[in-house]
C-alpha cells in the first residue's frame, strides 16, 4: 500500500474472487486508493487501460489464476498496442500448495510476455515490493505499456521484514534533444511540403503542437482513433487517418516530401494499409521508445518526449507562410453530415449530429470497434483535449467499461459511450458497475441487428450473409434491470429530447437507438452490396 500510494495510484480494478485476500483487505483500509470491483475480468482490464490512456498514469489491475488471468488478455493487449501504462498483479499458484480443495491451475505468466512491456515473477515474498516498484517504473519509461508481476497466492499474508530498502519509483525519462532538434529544423526548412502525423503520446504536447503548426505552416493529421491530439476545427488540420478516407483528404500527405510522426507507431490504418510514408518521403519519428519503421526511404529517430522536442523545434526552425492545404478544405466537406430528411428510419449520422449538438465541448467519447464508429470518427469533430478513448486494435466491448473508468478519473466531465449492439452484449453488464459506484455515464447503443464489418465482407464476396445477425434486444429494459435509466428511440423526432434528458441525469443512462440496418457505413448500403455481388459458382 505504501508503494502504491507513493506512486499516486488512484484506482485498482479487479473482479473479486479468492485471490489477493490480504491485499484486498489492505485496499479496503486505504482511503487514497479506490478499489473498483467489475463484473468481468475483461471489463476490469478495459477500465484500467482506459484510465492509463486518458491520464497517462497507470492504474493497477488484479487477476486470479487460470480463467481470470486469461480473461485479461484483450485489455492488456489493447494497452500494449495503444501504449497505455498499466500494472497487472497476476496471482500464481501457491509456492507451498499444501492440502487444498481448489482445482489445479497453470502459471499463465508466459502468456503475457508477447503483449506486455515487461513481466516479473516473485520467487520469495521479499521480492514482491521491489518487483512492484520495477513494474510501476517500467510501464511509463520509454514506450508506455502494461507490465505484469506474478505473485504466488500465499505470499500476500507474509510479513515483509527484508533489510534491503525498496527503491523509489523513478520518473519517466524524457530523452535528449540539442542537435537533434536542429537537424530536424533543417529538414523542415529545406522541405517543400512537410506534414505532421500525431498520435496519442502527442496529446500532452497539444499547445506546443498548435503553436508549431501555426508558425511553421504545417498540415497536421491525427492518427487512427487519436482525433483529440490536434483540434479538428483548426485551420491547419488535414484530417483523421482512419477508415474510408477519400483521396482529396490525403492530398497533403500524398504530396509531402517530409513526414514528422509525433508520438505514434504508424499502425496499419494510420498509414492507409502501409501506403504512407512512401519510400520517396523522409520520415522523422519522435517519441521515447519508438520502434524503427520497417520501410524503404530515409528515416530519422528522435528519442524524446514530444513536448520538449516541439519547444526546441520552435526556437530553431524558420517561420514560414503557406495557406491551408486542399486537405483542410476537403475535411470540412467530409465531416458535414448528410441530409437525411427523407429517411424513414434513424440514420447513424442523425445520432452523432444530435449528441454533438447537445453534449458539452469537452465531453469524453468512448467507442467500440464496429462500422457504427465510422460515423463518430467522421462527424463528431473533436476539439477539446483528452476527449477520445478508443482501441486501435478493433477490440469490441471497450466502450462501456472505458466510460466507467473515464468518469471515475474525470468526474466533472460528461462521458458518453458509443457501442454497437454486438459490443454492448459483450461487456455492457459493466453498467451495473457504473450504478454501484454512482458513475453517471451515458451509453448509446447503435442497434442495427447486424455485425456490420463482417456483413460488408460477406456481401461483397459471397453475395449473402451468414452468422452475422444480432437478435433485437430490449437494451432499455435490460439497463433498468441493472439499476440504470433506459430509453428506446426508434423515431428521429425522439432523438434530441431523449439525449438531452439523459445527459443531465445524475445516474447511468442507456439509450437503445434502432438505426437503419441498411446504412452500414457513411458511404455503403448493405442492399447495394448484396445486389451487386455475384455469388460463387459451382455451389461453393
Amino acid at each position: 500500500m505504501r508503494i502504491l500510494t507513493e506512486a499516486q495510484i488512484h484506482r485498482v480494478y479487479a473482479v473479486v474472487g479468492e485471490s489477493f485476500l490480504d491485499l484486498l483487505d489492505a485496499l479496503q483500509r486505504e482511503r487514497s486508493i479506490t478499489f473498483v470491483s467489475a463484473r468481468h475480468d475483461s471489463g476490469a482490464a478495459f477500465m484500467a487501460e482506459a484510465e492509463g490512456k486518458l491520464t497517462e498514469h497507470p492504474a493497477v489491475l488484479l487477476a486470479g489464476r487460470g480463467p481470470s488471468a486469461a480473461n485479461l488478455a484483450i485489455g492488456v493487449s489493447t494497452a500494449y498496442q495503444d501504449e497505455s501504462p498499466m500494472v497487472v498483479l497476476l496471482e500464481n499458484p501457491p509456492q507451498d500448495p499444501g492440502p487444498t480443495s481448489e482445482l489445479p491451475t497453470a502459471d499463465l505468466t508466459a502468456m503475457f510476455e508477447p503483449i506486455a512491456k515487461w513481466t516479473g515473477r516473485a520467487e520469495s515474498p521479499d521480492e514482491v515490493p521491489g518487483l512492484l516498484v520495477e513494474a510501476l517504473t517500467r510501464c511509463r519509461e520509454g514506450r508506455p505499456g502494461p507490465t505484469v508481476v506474478a505473485v504466488p497466492a500465499d505470499f500476500w499474508g507474509v510479513p515483509f521484514d527484508s533489510a534491503k530498502p525498496v527503491a523509489a519509483v523513478r520518473p519517466p525519462a524524457t530523452g535528449a534533444l540539442g542537435r537533434t532538434a536542429e537537424a530536424v529544423a533543417q529538414l523542415v526548412d529545406e522541405a517543400r511540403y512537410p506534414v505532421v502525423i500525431v498520435g496519442g503520446r502527442a496529446r500532452a504536447a497539444r499547445d506546443e503542437l498548435i503553436a508549431v503548426a501555426d508558425e511553421l505552416a504545417l498540415p497536421v493529421y491525427n492518427a487512427f482513433r487519436r482525433q483529440d491530439a490536434f483540434p479538428e476545427n483548426h485551420a491547419r488540420y488535414a484530417g483523421h487517418l482512419g477508415i474510408g478516407i477519400p483521396a482529396r483528404q490525403l492530398d497533403a500527405l500524398e504530396r509531402a516530401d517530409l513526414v514528422l510522426a509525433l508520438g505514434t507507431q504508424l499502425d496499419e490504418v494510420t498509414t492507409q494499409s502501409f501506403r504512407y510514408p512512401t519510400p520517396s518521403q523522409t520520415l522523422v519519428l519522435v517519441g521515447t521508445g519508438i520502434e524503427p519503421a520497417r520501410r524503404g526511404g530515409l528515416t530519422f529517430r528522435v528519442d524524446s518526449e514530444v513536448e520538449p522536442f516541439l519547444r526546441e523545434l520552435r526556437t530553431v526552425a524558420s517561420p514560414r507562410q503557406r495557406r491551408a492545404s486542399a486537405a483542410n478544405a476537403a475535411v470540412h466537406t467530409f465531416m458535414t453530415p448528410p441530409d437525411t430528411s427523407g429517411a424513414t428510419r434513424i440514420h447513424p449520422a442523425d445520432v452523432i449530429r444530435a449528441v454533438r449538438k447537445l453534449a458539452p465541448e469537452d465531453a469524453i467519447v468512448t467507442s467500440d470497434a464496429g462500422n457504427f464508429a465510422q460515423f463518430m470518427h467522421r462527424y463528431w469533430c473533436f476539439t477539446a483535449p483528452r476527449s477520445q478513448l478508443g482501441p486501435s486494435n478493433a477490440a469490441m466491448g471497450y466502450a462501456v467499461p472505458a466510460a466507467v473508468a473515464a468518469k471515475l478519473a474525470e468526474p466533472r466531465r460528461t462521458v458518453i459511450a458509443m457501442a454497437g449492439d454486438g459490443g454492448a452484449l459483450m461487456t455492457g453488464q459493466e453498467i451495473e458497475t457504473a450504478v454501484r459506484y454512482r458513475v453517471p455515464v451515458t451509453v448509446l447503443v447503435f442497434q442495427n441487428g447486424v455485425h456490420g464489418p463482417l456483413a460488408v465482407h460477406q456481401a461483397r464476396k459471397q453475395g449473402r450473409l451468414s452468422g452475422v445477425t444480432v437478435p433485437v434486444t430490449d437494451f432499455a429494459s435490460w439497463a433498468r434491470g441493472l439499476g440504470a435509466a433506459g430509453y428506446t428511440v426508434d423515431d428521429r423526432e425522439e432523438l434530441e429530447p431523449i439525449i438531452a434528458s439523459a445527459l443531465v441525469r445524475q445516474r447511468p443512462c442507456v439509450i437503445d437507438i434502432r438505426t437503419d440496418p441498411d446504412v452500414v457505413t457513411p458511404d455503403i448500403r448493405l442492399t447495394s452490396l448484396l445486389g451487386a455481388a455475384r455469388p460463387p459458382q459451382g455451389g461453393q
